[in-house]
Protein backbone atom coordinates (compact mmCIF):
# COMPACT_ATOMS: atom_id res chain seq x y z
CA UNK A 1 0.00 0.00 0.00
CA UNK A 2 1.10 3.46 -0.83
CA UNK A 3 2.54 6.12 2.11
CA UNK A 4 -0.23 8.25 3.01
CA UNK A 5 -0.23 11.64 0.99
CA UNK A 6 -1.62 15.03 2.92
CA UNK A 7 -2.12 18.08 1.48
CA UNK A 8 0.21 21.50 3.57
CA UNK A 9 -3.14 22.56 4.75
CA UNK A 10 -3.46 19.11 6.90
CA UNK A 11 -0.01 18.75 7.55
CA UNK A 12 -0.07 22.39 8.59
CA UNK A 13 -3.36 22.10 10.94
CA UNK A 14 -1.80 18.98 12.26
CA UNK A 15 1.49 20.06 13.34
CA UNK A 16 -0.40 23.31 14.59
CA UNK A 17 -2.65 21.50 17.24
CA UNK A 18 -0.09 18.56 17.98
CA UNK A 19 2.06 20.72 19.27
CA UNK A 20 0.04 23.04 21.73
CA UNK A 21 1.33 22.99 25.46
CA UNK A 22 -0.01 20.02 27.37
CA UNK A 23 -2.37 22.16 30.35
CA UNK A 24 -1.90 20.74 34.01
CA UNK A 25 -5.49 19.72 35.17
CA UNK A 26 -6.49 21.30 38.74
CA UNK A 27 -7.67 17.97 39.62
CA UNK A 28 -6.19 14.53 39.00
CA UNK A 29 -7.78 11.08 40.04
CA UNK A 30 -7.76 7.34 39.51
CA UNK A 31 -10.68 4.82 39.08
CA UNK A 32 -7.95 1.73 39.11
CA UNK A 33 -5.00 0.78 40.63
CA UNK A 34 -2.93 0.42 37.12
CA UNK A 35 -1.13 3.84 36.67
CA UNK A 36 -2.90 4.32 33.11
CA UNK A 37 -6.36 4.06 34.75
CA UNK A 38 -6.59 8.23 35.84
CA UNK A 39 -8.31 10.96 34.82
CA UNK A 40 -7.79 14.64 34.90
CA UNK A 41 -10.58 16.64 36.15
CA UNK A 42 -11.74 20.61 35.50
CA UNK A 43 -14.54 20.31 37.72
CA UNK A 44 -17.13 23.57 37.43
CA UNK A 45 -18.00 26.15 39.82
CA UNK A 46 -21.73 25.65 39.00
CA UNK A 47 -22.86 22.32 40.56
CA UNK A 48 -25.78 22.30 37.81
CA UNK A 49 -22.60 22.65 35.04
CA UNK A 50 -23.00 19.75 31.90
CA UNK A 51 -20.77 17.59 32.41
CA UNK A 52 -18.37 15.97 29.47
CA UNK A 53 -16.16 12.89 29.53
CA UNK A 54 -13.90 13.32 26.98
CA UNK A 55 -12.14 9.94 25.30
CA UNK A 56 -8.46 10.95 23.69
CA UNK A 57 -7.59 9.95 20.05
CA UNK A 58 -4.46 8.75 18.97
CA UNK A 59 -5.02 5.60 17.49
CA UNK A 60 -5.48 3.47 20.31
CA UNK A 61 -1.95 4.07 21.45
CA UNK A 62 -0.95 7.60 22.55
CA UNK A 63 -1.79 9.19 25.72
CA UNK A 64 -4.49 11.89 26.60
CA UNK A 65 -1.77 14.78 27.09
CA UNK A 66 -2.73 16.57 23.59
CA UNK A 67 -6.19 16.95 24.70
CA UNK A 68 -5.92 18.78 27.68
CA UNK A 69 -6.12 22.30 25.71
CA UNK A 70 -9.37 21.33 24.58
CA UNK A 71 -10.48 20.07 28.25
CA UNK A 72 -9.24 22.77 29.69
CA UNK A 73 -10.73 25.09 26.79
CA UNK A 74 -14.21 23.45 27.64
CA UNK A 75 -13.98 24.17 31.06
CA UNK A 76 -13.77 27.92 30.06
CA UNK A 77 -17.38 27.38 27.93
CA UNK A 78 -18.81 26.47 31.47
CA UNK A 79 -18.76 22.38 31.23
CA UNK A 80 -17.41 20.21 34.35
CA UNK A 81 -14.74 18.19 32.17
CA UNK A 82 -13.26 14.68 32.56
CA UNK A 83 -10.39 13.13 30.74
CA UNK A 84 -9.36 10.23 31.12
CA UNK A 85 -6.55 8.10 30.90
CA UNK A 86 -6.92 4.29 29.76
CA UNK A 87 -4.07 1.17 29.13
CA UNK A 88 -3.01 1.70 25.48
CA UNK A 89 -2.45 -0.70 22.61
CA UNK A 90 1.32 -1.34 22.25
CA UNK A 91 1.78 -1.71 26.25
CA UNK A 92 -0.63 -2.46 28.39
CA UNK A 93 -3.37 -2.21 26.49
CA UNK A 94 -4.87 -3.17 23.57
CA UNK A 95 -7.66 -5.99 23.13
CA UNK A 96 -9.76 -6.16 26.19
CA UNK A 97 -7.78 -3.65 28.16
CA UNK A 98 -8.38 -0.94 26.60
CA UNK A 99 -11.91 -1.54 26.74
CA UNK A 100 -12.34 -2.83 29.95
CA UNK A 101 -11.21 0.40 31.11
CA UNK A 102 -13.22 2.16 28.76
CA UNK A 103 -16.12 0.42 30.07
CA UNK A 104 -15.18 1.10 34.13
CA UNK A 105 -14.53 4.73 33.15
CA UNK A 106 -18.34 5.37 31.96
CA UNK A 107 -19.54 2.92 34.66
CA UNK A 108 -18.37 4.62 37.58
CA UNK A 109 -16.90 8.21 37.01
CA UNK A 110 -20.28 9.96 35.69
CA UNK A 111 -21.31 9.60 39.90
CA UNK A 112 -25.26 9.22 38.78
CA UNK A 113 -25.17 11.89 36.95
CA UNK A 114 -26.22 12.69 33.45
CA UNK A 115 -23.33 13.65 30.84
CA UNK A 116 -22.21 13.56 27.45
CA UNK A 117 -19.54 11.16 26.19
CA UNK A 118 -17.01 12.74 23.66
CA UNK A 119 -14.73 11.55 21.93
CA UNK A 120 -12.09 12.17 18.98
CA UNK A 121 -10.89 9.72 16.21
CA UNK A 122 -9.98 6.50 17.91
CA UNK A 123 -11.64 8.04 20.80
CA UNK A 124 -14.78 8.49 19.03
CA UNK A 125 -14.82 5.11 18.22
CA UNK A 126 -14.71 4.13 21.50
CA UNK A 127 -17.43 6.63 22.70
CA UNK A 128 -19.56 4.92 19.87
CA UNK A 129 -18.83 1.70 21.26
CA UNK A 130 -20.02 2.35 25.12
CA UNK A 131 -23.35 3.48 22.79
CA UNK A 132 -23.40 0.06 21.73
CA UNK A 133 -22.63 -1.89 25.17
CA UNK A 134 -26.74 -2.95 25.32
CA UNK A 135 -26.19 -4.63 21.49
CA UNK A 136 -24.03 -6.65 22.93
CA UNK A 137 -25.09 -10.41 23.98
CA UNK A 138 -25.97 -11.00 27.51
CA UNK A 139 -23.35 -12.91 28.37
CA UNK A 140 -20.47 -10.44 27.23
CA UNK A 141 -17.82 -9.13 29.31
CA UNK A 142 -18.83 -5.33 28.48
CA UNK A 143 -23.09 -6.01 28.54
CA UNK A 144 -24.80 -3.32 30.22
CA UNK A 145 -28.22 -1.19 30.47
CA UNK A 146 -26.57 1.61 32.11
CA UNK A 147 -25.48 3.95 28.60
CA UNK A 148 -23.95 7.34 28.26
CA UNK A 149 -26.84 10.00 28.35
CA UNK A 150 -25.66 11.01 25.17
CA UNK A 151 -22.52 10.61 22.66
CA UNK A 152 -20.78 13.12 20.68
CA UNK A 153 -18.49 11.64 18.17
CA UNK A 154 -15.75 13.84 16.43
CA UNK A 155 -14.35 12.69 13.38
CA UNK A 156 -14.19 9.09 14.67
CA UNK A 157 -13.03 5.58 13.38
CA UNK A 158 -16.55 4.06 13.29
CA UNK A 159 -15.38 1.12 11.03
CA UNK A 160 -12.71 -1.02 12.40
CA UNK A 161 -12.81 -3.55 8.98
CA UNK A 162 -11.96 -0.28 6.80
CA UNK A 163 -9.36 0.88 9.71
CA UNK A 164 -7.66 -2.20 8.70
CA UNK A 165 -8.00 -2.79 4.91
CA UNK A 166 -6.85 1.34 4.70
CA UNK A 167 -3.98 0.60 6.90
CA UNK A 168 -5.29 3.48 8.65
CA UNK A 169 -1.82 4.51 11.08
CA UNK A 170 0.34 1.88 10.28
CA UNK A 171 -2.24 -1.15 11.58
CA UNK A 172 -3.79 0.32 14.12
CA UNK A 173 -6.76 -1.72 14.02
CA UNK A 174 -4.92 -4.92 14.00
CA UNK A 175 -2.69 -4.21 16.51
CA UNK A 176 -5.93 -2.82 19.09
CA UNK A 177 -7.71 -6.52 18.30
CA UNK A 178 -4.25 -8.49 18.89
CA UNK A 179 -3.03 -8.95 15.23
CA UNK A 180 -4.45 -10.23 11.86
CA UNK A 181 -5.49 -13.82 13.89
CA UNK A 182 -7.35 -12.79 16.47
CA UNK A 183 -9.43 -9.77 14.10
CA UNK A 184 -12.21 -12.15 12.40
CA UNK A 185 -12.84 -13.41 15.96
CA UNK A 186 -12.92 -9.96 18.39
CA UNK A 187 -14.45 -8.11 16.04
CA UNK A 188 -18.10 -8.27 16.41
CA UNK A 189 -17.55 -7.28 20.26
CA UNK A 190 -16.28 -4.07 19.53
CA UNK A 191 -16.76 -2.55 16.17
CA UNK A 192 -19.60 0.06 16.44
CA UNK A 193 -20.69 -1.03 12.26
CA UNK A 194 -21.05 -4.00 12.69
CA UNK A 195 -22.90 -3.79 16.59
CA UNK A 196 -25.45 -1.37 15.22
CA UNK A 197 -26.48 -3.62 11.93
CA UNK A 198 -29.55 -5.38 12.40
CA UNK A 199 -30.86 -2.59 15.36
CA UNK A 200 -30.20 0.40 13.11
CA UNK A 201 -29.68 2.58 16.78
CA UNK A 202 -28.13 2.45 19.98
CA UNK A 203 -30.92 3.93 21.87
CA UNK A 204 -29.03 6.68 22.86
CA UNK A 205 -29.08 10.37 21.63
CA UNK A 206 -25.88 10.29 18.98
CA UNK A 207 -24.40 13.67 17.13
CA UNK A 208 -21.07 12.40 14.72
CA UNK A 209 -19.62 15.78 14.34
CA UNK A 210 -16.81 15.89 11.40
CA UNK A 211 -14.94 18.36 9.15
CA UNK A 212 -15.62 18.30 5.57
CA UNK A 213 -12.11 18.37 4.64
CA UNK A 214 -10.92 15.84 7.41
CA UNK A 215 -7.78 14.19 6.09
CA UNK A 216 -7.15 11.93 8.38
CA UNK A 217 -10.22 9.53 8.73
CA UNK A 218 -11.44 8.86 5.08
CA UNK A 219 -15.14 10.33 4.79
CA UNK A 220 -16.69 7.04 3.70
CA UNK A 221 -16.36 6.17 7.55
CA UNK A 222 -18.58 8.81 8.67
CA UNK A 223 -21.05 8.28 5.56
CA UNK A 224 -21.28 4.38 5.99
CA UNK A 225 -21.76 5.01 10.15
CA UNK A 226 -24.45 7.36 9.52
CA UNK A 227 -26.22 5.42 6.74
CA UNK A 228 -26.75 2.08 9.26
CA UNK A 229 -27.82 4.40 12.79
CA UNK A 230 -31.52 5.64 11.77
CA UNK A 231 -31.49 8.08 14.70
CA UNK A 232 -28.29 9.72 14.17
CA UNK A 233 -27.48 13.98 14.29
CA UNK A 234 -24.75 14.21 11.75
CA UNK A 235 -22.75 17.57 11.74
CA UNK A 236 -20.75 18.19 9.15
CA UNK A 237 -18.27 21.67 9.39
CA UNK A 238 -17.31 23.53 5.53
CA UNK A 239 -13.39 24.08 5.68
CA UNK A 240 -12.93 22.15 8.40
CA UNK A 241 -10.00 19.48 8.88
CA UNK A 242 -9.53 16.59 11.52
CA UNK A 243 -7.61 18.60 14.22
CA UNK A 244 -9.40 22.17 14.71
CA UNK A 245 -12.32 20.17 16.33
CA UNK A 246 -10.08 19.67 19.42
CA UNK A 247 -8.52 23.02 18.83
CA UNK A 248 -9.22 25.51 21.40
CA UNK A 249 -11.07 28.36 20.69
CA UNK A 250 -11.17 27.27 16.88
CA UNK A 251 -14.44 27.67 15.05
CA UNK A 252 -14.30 24.14 14.76
CA UNK A 253 -14.02 24.12 18.72
CA UNK A 254 -16.80 26.38 19.07
CA UNK A 255 -19.20 24.06 17.44
CA UNK A 256 -18.10 21.38 19.43
CA UNK A 257 -19.14 23.36 22.57
CA UNK A 258 -22.04 24.27 21.17
CA UNK A 259 -23.30 20.81 20.28
CA UNK A 260 -22.62 19.64 23.52
CA UNK A 261 -24.91 22.80 24.83
CA UNK A 262 -27.95 21.11 23.03
CA UNK A 263 -26.73 17.55 23.84
CA UNK A 264 -27.02 18.80 27.84
CA UNK A 265 -30.12 20.57 26.72
CA UNK A 266 -32.16 17.54 26.54
CA UNK A 267 -30.41 15.88 29.56
CA UNK A 268 -32.83 14.23 32.17
CA UNK A 269 -32.91 16.41 35.87
CA UNK A 270 -29.87 15.74 37.69
CA UNK A 271 -30.00 12.90 40.54
CA UNK A 272 -27.78 13.56 43.65
CA UNK A 273 -24.28 12.49 43.50
CA UNK A 274 -21.97 10.33 45.56
CA UNK A 275 -19.00 11.76 46.91
CA UNK A 276 -15.64 10.22 45.10
CA UNK A 277 -11.88 10.51 46.39
CA UNK A 278 -10.37 13.23 44.15
CA UNK A 279 -7.03 13.67 44.77
CA UNK A 280 -4.99 17.19 43.72
CA UNK A 281 -2.40 17.40 41.42
CA UNK A 282 1.05 18.64 43.50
Amino acid sequence: MTSRVISAFAAEEEQRVLSLKPVLAPVHGRYGDHPHQVYDAWPADDPDAPRVILLHGGYWRYDRMHLTPFAAYLAEQGFDVLLPGFRRSGGAGGYPETFDDVARIVDTLPDGRPYVLAGHCSGGHLALWCAARGLLSAGSRWHTRTLPTGVLALAPLTDLVATRDDDLSNGAALQLLGGPEHFAERLPEVDPLTLLRGAGTTGVPTVLLHGAVDEEVPLTQFADYAAVHRDLRTVVLPGTGHYTLIEPGAPGARAVADTLRELAATFPERRPEPAHEETAHR
